[in-house]
């Protein structure tokens, strides 16, 4: 069997029209849907197949939605023979990732991300979180002019470390709007304001990971089957205990993706493998090392695709 690694993405992949070539063609799919819709209590296929997308985005209908994709896409995996070696996401996708590793369920997990979509939410009044992203400069110049800011007393911190030249910051709307100014005169190729409406992976999220820890003590976390590449530390954990506990601390802490990402291919991965909506993840690969092979699977083609590949030493 290929040594592949899953990957799974997180906030911004969402699109309308998400999930649903595999819904239209598959029953488990279907199924997998209409029992998120009805845990739920949202008509979240709808706002997948139909939008509008500002009701899409929202955090609360976003992380589900992105969860439900992933996770269903996984389960053809699954069922298809597929088994990765070990496993990642970005953010969010992590739950899908834990899914992945046997240590959730589907059902907990899309419950544990609607309240975290939640909770995100209600963390800071709106307007008043930002995040952007920072191109074209390296690690140790962001981080000097992040410390220049909060010496005035506002808020920025590095919320997530991508790839070689891409890092996002988050903080106050002032300390994010300080912090891009000094970055494009420190020579940023382009400082980005992204929409979002929190400013997520800082030190403002503390107050809502008190409570996502209330949640994530009533859901049943397992012992992961594979290891999990946590956020947090980029490092493989399979521990149930030690799983709650970084996903606590991944909502006010940086994501290290681009170390991850290294990690993994460290210990020999022949393909990575994006599961779900988008080809986000499957860009920073490349950008960490462009000869590594990466699929990425959206639709039951580029599924196939995969399963091909995959099992072409078997013949």
């Amino acid at each position: 069997m290929k040594k592949v690694a899953f990957i799974f993405p997180g906030q911004g992949s969402q699109s309308v029209g998400m999930g649903k070539p595999f819904f239209d063609e598959n029953e488990t799919i279907q199924t997998q849907f209409q029992k998120a819709d009805a845990l739920l209590d949202t008509p979240l296929t709808t706002y997948m197949f139909e939008g509008p997308e500002e009701t899409l985005t929202k955090t609360e209908h976003t992380q589900p939605a992105l969860l439900l994709t992933s996770t269903a896409i996984a389960s053809l995996l699954n069922e298809a023979g597929v088994k990765p070696a070990m496993v990642a996401g970005h953010s969010l996708g992590e739950y899908s990732a834990l899914v992945a590793a046997g240590a959730l369920t589907q059902e907990d997990a899309l419950q544990l991300v609607q309240t975290r979509g939640r909770l995100m939410e209600q963390a800071v009044p709106d307007g008043q979180g930002a995040m952007a992203a920072v191109l074209g400069l390296e690690v140790e110049q962001i981080e000097e002019v992040l410390q220049q800011v909060r010496d005035n007393g506002v808020v920025v911190e590095v919320a997530n470390y991508n790839c070689p030249g891409q890092i996002v910051i988050s903080g106050s709307q002032e300390g994010v709007q300080q912090a891009s100014e000094q970055l494009k005169e420190q020579g940023a190729k382009r400082v980005m304001q992204l929409n979002v409406s929190g400013p997520f992976h800082s030190s403002l999220m503390k107050p809502a990971s008190e409570q996502l820890e209330q949640a994530l003590e009533q859901a049943s976390i397992k012992d992961a089957e594979v290891p999990v590449y946590a956020n947090v530390t980029a490092a493989p954990v399979q521990s149930s205990s030690d799983l709650e506990s970084l996903l606590v601390q991944q909502l006010y802490s940086p994501v290290r993706f681009h170390e991850t990402l290294q990690n993994m291919m460290d210990e020999g991965i022949e393909a990575f493998v994006e599961v779900g909506n988008g080809k986000v993840l499957s860009g920073l690969v490349r950008k960490v090392n462009r000869r590594m092979k990466t699929f990425a699977i959206q639709d039951p083609e580029s599924l196939q695709q995969f399963i091909d590949w995959y099992k072409e030493d078997e013949a």
